[in-house]
C-alpha cells in the first residue's frame, strides 16, 4: 500500500458493512449443477437480513496484514505468504488481491460465527467494497457497483476455498432484499438473472411470517457440499435434484402471490428431499424444529447447506406465533442457541 492510500487510512478508517441471509435452493448456484440443469431453470431464494458483517480497514505495519473477527484468534502475516487455506483465509487472499500490506481489517459480525447464514461471504463482499473505496481514494458509496463487487467476492471464495462455490451469498450481501436468483448458462451473457420476490411494501408482511432459529453447532458448508457435488458428478440423485428444482419453482410463485401456506408446503417438501439424500444435514435440534414447524402448518429449512447452522420458518402469523414458544423450548436444550432477529435488509453493501 502506497503512501497515499496509508494517509487516507490514517486520517479516516474506511467502514463498510453487507447482510447476511437466509435462503432455500442453494447448491443450485453451483455451476456444477446449473449447467447440467440448465433446461430446467434452475434457481435459488434468498432473503437478505439485518444482521448486518461490519468491515473497518486501518492502517498497519507495513508489508503486514491483520485480521481480527469475534469467534477467531487475531491473525496476521506477512502480505507476502499469508495462508489462504488459514480460518480466516478468504480475506487474506482478497487483502492479497489487491496487494494491501500494512492494513488491519477488522470485522465484526450480527450473526453467530459458522451460522451457515452467509456470513463470510458477506464480509467478504464489504471486505471487497472497503479495498475497492480505498484504492479509489476514498471514492463514495454512489460509486460502488454492486454486480463488480458480488462476482469478485465469489471470484476470490471459490480460489480460496479450493472447491466448488455458489455466488447466492455475495449477490443477497450486494443487492439486499427479497429475491429469486435464476442461474443463466449462455456464453457473453450474465451468470443470474434476478428477480424481485417480495416487494418492499410486503415487507412487514413476510416478516411477521419468519421465525429464525441458531442450532448452537458451527457448519461446515463444503462438507454437505462436497458430497452432493460427488454425488451428482456419479448420477445418483439427479432425479431429485429435478425435483428440487420443480418445488423451487412451485414455492417462489406461490411466494411472490403472498400465499404463505402453499409456500409453506412446497418448503417443506424441497427440505424433505434434501434429508432423504442427506439425512445428516439436520441434527438432533435441527429434526425437533423441522418437525415441529411441519406438525404446526409452517414450512422449515436449514440454512445454506444444513450440518448445523440455523434453520428458519414461515407461515401465517397465527402459526408462526404458535410455532415461537415451541422452538424457544427446543432451542433451550443446548447452549447458545437461540432465536434470532428477522428484519428484512434493503440496502446490501454500503460504505459507511
Amino acid at each position: 500500500m502506497n503512501n497515499e492510500l496509508r494517509k487516507i487510512l490514517e486520517s479516516k478508517p474506511i467502514e463498510t458493512s453487507a447482510p447476511c441471509r437466509i435462503d432455500m435452493g442453494g447448491t443450485l448456484d453451483i455451476p456444477i449443477f446449473y449447467f447440467p440443469l440448465r433446461h430446467l431453470n434452475p434457481c435459488t431464494f434468498n432473503i437478505a437480513l439485518g444482521l448486518r458483517t461490519r468491515v473497518c480497514l486501518q492502517p498497519y505495519t507495513k508489508g503486514l496484514i491483520k485480521i481480527s473477527s469475534r469467534g477467531f484468534k487475531d491473525a496476521k502475516f506477512s502480505a507476502d505468504n499469508a495462508p489462504f487455506d488459514h480460518p480466516l483465509g478468504l480475506m487474506f487472499a482478497t487483502a492479497a488481491y489487491f496487494n494491501a500490506g500494512g492494513v488491519h481489517i477488522n470485522i465484526e459480525s450480527g450473526s453467530p460465527p459458522r451460522s451457515a447464514l452467509g456470513g463470510s461471504s458477506a464480509a467478504a463482499v464489504a471486505l471487497v467494497a472497503a479495498l475497492l473505496t480505498l484504492f479509489e481514494c476514498g471514492a463514495p458509496e454512489s460509486k460502488l457497483n454492486r454486480r463488480t463487487t458480488a462476482l469478485l467476492a465469489y471470484k476470490l471464495e471459490e480460489t480460496a476455498a479450493g472447491v466448488p462455490c455458489g455466488s447466492q451469498d455475495q449477490l443477497a450481501a450486494a443487492y439486499g432484499g427479497v429475491h429469486v436468483w435464476y442461474w443463466q448458462t449462455r456464453p457473453g451473457q450474465s451468470h443470474y438473472k434476478r428477480k424481485v420476490a417480495v416487494k418492499k411494501e410486503y415487507h412487514n408482511e413476510l416478516e411477521r411470517r419468519l421465525l429464525l432459529a441458531y442450532c448452537g453447532k458451527p457448519h461446515v458448508s463444503k462438507d454437505i457440499n462436497g458430497r452432493w457435488v460427488r454425488q451428482f458428478l456419479a448420477g445418483n440423485n439427479r432425479v431429485v435434484w429435478k425435483e428440487i428444482i420443480d418445488r423451487m419453482h412451485r414455492f417462489t410463485v406461490a411466494l411472490t402471490d403472498r400465499n404463505y401456506s402453499q409456500a409453506a408446503i412446497h418448503m417443506n417438501c424441497e427440505t424433505t428431499l434434501r434429508r432423504q439424500m442427506t439425512p445428516g444435514v439436520l441434527d438432533d435440534v435441527g429434526v425437533r424444529l423441522v418437525e415441529s414447524a411441519s406438525q404446526n402448518g409452517c414450512g422449515a429449512r436449514f440454512t445454506g447447506a444444513g450440518g448445523g447452522g440455523c434453520i428458519w420458518a414461515l407461515g401465517e402469523v397465527e402459526n408462526i406465533d404458535r410455532l415461537r414458544p415451541l422452538w424457544e423450548e427446543v432451542l433451550s436444550t443446548r447452549d447458545q442457541a437461540c432465536l434470532l432477529d428477522v428484519k428484512i435488509d434493503t440496502r446490501g453493501v454500503a460504505v459507511h
